[in-house]
């Protein structure tokens, strides 16, 4: 979806609406997310209620309707506070929905995305295996195709909202790679299938309430129906263009965090003192949170243009990953600062730069890591340079 469903003036409403319940129903409870490590059933039902389980999702299957540009403002805010929250709803509209929104048939698109749209329906993402992470072409799982059925076996690991999930979104080799394609396809695996095993919550760095586990998947059985597209060739391809979307929106997601760092910083800097002194007056302190700004400023800026992009469709694959490695990196030079800022008061677990700090690794991870990202844009340059 290029084009938006939805008016700058409603749009305008709809990020004043989350930018308002983000502040003040979110960030004074985030102590209790990580506590408890979850999101309090008030927020998630808040949520759905806001439509946020499926803001980018086609109007026409219930969701709001918003294009990247829009889903990278709303990033912009959600970062702002517990990463926790953006996970309960990220894949619905991300990885996960836009598999569906693009290259579902229109049974599947009638079949899943009202549901996913109103949070009725959790939709996971199920790519990453112990032997295969940024790169799909790795890939283990393997489905047989046995009459008008499929069998699915394999593992997958480090899968978001699975403990939750309704929906596994999952790739499998279907073939060996060949001049076709990649040989791996995906398919639609609901949860509750027999032979789907959802693996004890994995215990993280960070993130707290946002879910991760392992997924087994032993002779499940879905009928042909259930192959995203009905054609093997549309999996690779659907992974790799969800993947380029969603990185665009986790770049904003860390300006939005890197923004929330720097706050705590100045508000820090100009209000603790040493020997009766604010230390924001303090040239180093100032020098920190200069380069914090500017680095929130950048990303911005990049993260911002790499969506139109994406819109007009000039550039969908060097701009998102230099986009995602940017910000990212960015977010983490700001927390590690923040922390550096507050002092020993920044290594405490009830401060929200030590959250922060914690949090933001992650990102550098997921949906690509860095080094991945570098291969990408690397590689794009050199193979436009010699077509």
């Amino acid at each position: 979806m290029t084009t938006s469903e939805v008016s700058d003036d409603d749009f305008r409403e709809i990020l004043a609406q989350t930018r308002h319940f983000v502040r003040t129903a979110v960030v004074p409870r985030e102590q209790e997310i990580l506590a408890d490590d979850q999101v309090p059933d008030d927020l998630r039902e808040q949520a759905k209620k806001m439509g946020l389980f499926g803001y980018a999702i086609p109007q026409q299957w219930g969701g709001l309707g918003l294009n990247l540009a829009q889903d990278v403002e709303l990033a912009l805010e959600l970062g702002y506070t517990s990463l926790a929250l953006r996970s309960m709803f990220g894949t619905n509209n991300g990885i996960a929905g836009q598999v569906l929104v693009g290259y579902g048939t229109d049974e599947q698109k009638s079949r899943w995305l009202e549901g996913i749209a109103s949070g009725d329906v959790v939709a996971s993402f199920a790519l990453t295996e112990p032997g295969a992470g940024s790169n799909p072409s790795g890939l283990r799982t393997k489905a047989v195709a046995d009459g008008d059925t499929w069998i699915i076996n394999g593992q997958k690991q480090y899968i978001t909202n699975a403990p939750t999930a309704d929906l596994f979104v999952t790739f499998a080799r279907s073939r060996p790679a060949d001049d076709k394609g990649a040989g791996i396809a995906v398919f639609l695996v609901p949860a509750d299938a027999p032979g789907v095993t959802v693996g004890p919550k994995d215990s993280k760095m960070g993130q707290e309430g946002a879910w991760t586990a392992d997924v087994t998947f032993t002779d499940v059985r879905v009928p042909a129906s259930a192959l995203v597209g009905g054609s093997e060739d549309i999996g690779y391809r659907a992974a790799l263009t969800s993947l380029a979307r969603g990185r665009v929106h986790i770049a904003a997601l860390a300006v939005g965090t890197a923004q929330r760092a720097l706050d705590e910083s100045v508000r820090y800097a100009a209000s603790a003192t040493q020997g009766g002194t604010p230390i924001g007056e303090f040239q180093l302190v100032q020098a920190m949170l200069a380069d914090q700004q500017t680095g929130v400023l950048a990303g911005r800026a990049l993260v911002r243009d790499t969506a139109q992009k994406w819109l007009t469709e000039e550039d969908r694959r060097i701009a998102p990953s230099a986009a995602k490695l940017f910000c990212t990196e960015m977010a983490g030079k700001v927390a590690d600062l923040a922390v550096q800022i507050h002092g020993g008061s920044g290594y405490m677990r009830d401060v929200p730069v030590e959250r922060i700090y914690r949090d933001v690794r992650l990102l550098r991870l997921y949906e690509g890591t860095s080094e991945i990202q570098r291969l990408i844009i690397g590689g794009g340059l050199v193979k436009g340079a010699s077509r």
